[in-house]
């Protein structure tokens, strides 16, 4: 493969705050991650820690109440943060990236042919003609592993595994370097959620796209990784390559999450993460995990933890 001076992607400072009538949210509050050509990055977190934001605020796909956003969202050395939104939407969105949703019958028209749905982005994006966008299609779903009679079905008649792959299709058929899944197997059983694994897998491989992958299943997570983004109350709290995260987490939320994973070859019971994460809307001033964490010392209540980095990202004041 190819090799690259810079990384395909480079996210600093990236802010995403809602408005709501209970307050300000802060969802994604100063995020930063690289990831290389040809890699993926795991974003690990529980539900509610701004993962699904995250993916939103680097596709730019927001809703009305934004209340503050800004950052940088370098791809390929251009700051696509500074693009107005037709030029995001024409170059960008859907051409360099695209994304796989959490639940694809939620995605996909239900009154139109599943072929015509993933043949669309080359259409509208590419210019691509309707013959040779349906080509394209085809040539997706036995990427995928869809057989290619399901291009005329419609998606109420696929099951949720097949569903699944067709969003996958819709996202690779413009050839993005770049591909963001948000939780794309969490409503499937584990033997789909493992074929679709290793589809990803054969892609990553075969094709050269990046990945980013969220989710908050750590077990299925280090099928793909390269390397561990831990997000928690909106911010990334450790970041490391995935063999050290998997073997040696640093920070005490990473450590715990690991220890709540279920071991085939270990008589230890998994933990339980006790209390709540807080609220993004007073999150507070401290270290955000304070509340919950077992090392927890009195400086870690007053000022929140300096990003420590010596290859190793992590947000903690037992590393200062």
């Amino acid at each position: 493969m190819e090799n690259h001076p810079t990384p395909l992607l480079q996210i600093h400072n990236l802010l995403l705050y809602f408005r709501t009538t209970h307050g300000v949210v802060q969802a994604v509050d100063h995020v930063d991650i690289a990831l290389d050509y040809h890699h993926a990055v795991v974003i690990l977190g529980e539900s509610g820690c701004g993962k699904s934001s995250l993916a939103r605020a680097i596709l730019r796909l927001l809703p009305r109440n934004v209340a503050e956003y800004k950052g940088e969202v370098i791809l390929e050395g251009n700051d696509v943060m500074k693009y107005e939104e037709e030029e995001f939407r024409q170059s960008i969105r859907w051409v360099a990236m695209s994304l796989v949703p959490q639940a694809a019958m939620n995605s996909l028209n239900p009154v139109i042919k599943v072929g015509d749905q993933v043949a669309e982005p080359s259409m509208v994006h590419l210019g691509t003609s309707k013959a040779e966008a349906l080509d394209q299609a085809k040539s997706m779903f036995e990427r995928v592993s869809v057989p290619i009679d399901f291009l005329q079905r419609y998606p109420f008649e696929l099951s949720g595994g097949m569903r699944q792959r067709v969003a996958l299709a819709m996202a690779l058929v413009t050839m993005p370097h770049l591909i963001i899944l948000d939780e794309p197997t969490s409503a499937l059983d584990l033997l789909t959620q493992a074929n679709i694994f290793n589809t990803l897998k054969v892609i990553k491989h075969e094709m050269g796209i990046s990945f980013i992958l969220i989710t908050h299943d750590i077990a299925t997570s280090s099928e793909l990784a390269d390397e561990v983004a831990v997000m928690y109350a909106g911010q990334i709290v450790e970041a490391s390559d995935a063999p050290h995260f998997f073997t040696e987490p640093l920070h005490p939320y990473s450590q715990m999450l690991m220890a709540s994973v279920p071991r085939l070859r270990s008589d230890q019971d998994p933990i339980f993460i006790h209390g709540q994460p807080p609220s993004l809307i007073s999150p507070p001033t401290g270290c955000r995990f304070a509340e919950r964490c077992p090392k927890v010392f009195e400086r870690c209540k007053q000022e929140p933890p300096v990003v420590q980095s010596n290859g190793i990202l992590v947000k903690c004041w037992l590393y200062c």
